[in-house]
């Protein structure tokens, strides 16, 4: 992204290429005029399968998440090993609240790569939205240990173990998460007022 903006700086650059004029647009967070600028390359033949993916992108960020759906799908039909039109798919999914389908998804990746990040942070997500705080809370500890410097996965951990009323299982998670990002709100709120 750093480099469309750059590149969108140079004289004579600025647009004049498909793949610069949609990464500045979602720089603007002008979403659909972003997938407009992929057009010449969407209509290209042989299908691009990257810009198939990058428009199921900025149709999530746009808010079209059917389309975005529909998008990452084709994705995976050009390319059925993709793990990342697969992840693709979660996104939408999980916008729309359909936690089922979106661990679904999430767990295949896990199939091929196990320990794959994304997958797991979006795995919790619907396990969080299905209000399985058990499964959460062992998953969020497990992964925890194998990324022990990210945050996220204590706000996880954390959340579960408040859910279940372990709150001085939660206060550790939250003080993890603290020591990663000091003054993160949520950890410092539960700490505040438990």
């Amino acid at each position: 992204m750093a480099v469309a903006l750059l590149l969108a700086l140079i004289p004579g650059v600025a647009g004049s290429h498909p793949w610069i004029d949609s990464y500045t647009l979602e720089t603007q967070q002008r979403y659909t005029e972003a997938l407009a600028a992929l057009e010449p390359v969407l209509a290209q033949r042989p299908v691009n399968e990257f810009a198939v993916m990058r428009s199921g992108w900025l149709l999530y960020l746009a808010g079209k998440y059917n389309e975005s759906l529909s998008a990452y799908q084709r994705a995976l039909e050009l390319n059925p090993r993709s793990l990342d039109a697969r992840l693709g798919l979660t996104l939408p999914l999980l916008a729309q609240k359909r936690w089922r389908e979106a661990a679904m998804h999430a767990q295949q990746v896990l199939e091929t790569a196990p320990w794959n990040y994304y997958a797991h942070v979006r795995l919790m997500v619907s396990q969080e939205g299905q209000g399985q705080w058990e499964a959460l809370a062992r998953h969020a500890a497990d992964v925890a240990a194998r990324y022990p410097t990210d945050a996220t996965l204590y706000v996880y951990l954390g959340r579960a173990e408040a859910k279940l009323g372990n709150v001085e299982k939660a206060k550790a998670a939250y003080r993890a998460v603290l020591e990663r990002v000091p003054g993160h709100y949520e950890a410092s709120d539960f700490l505040a007022t438990h």
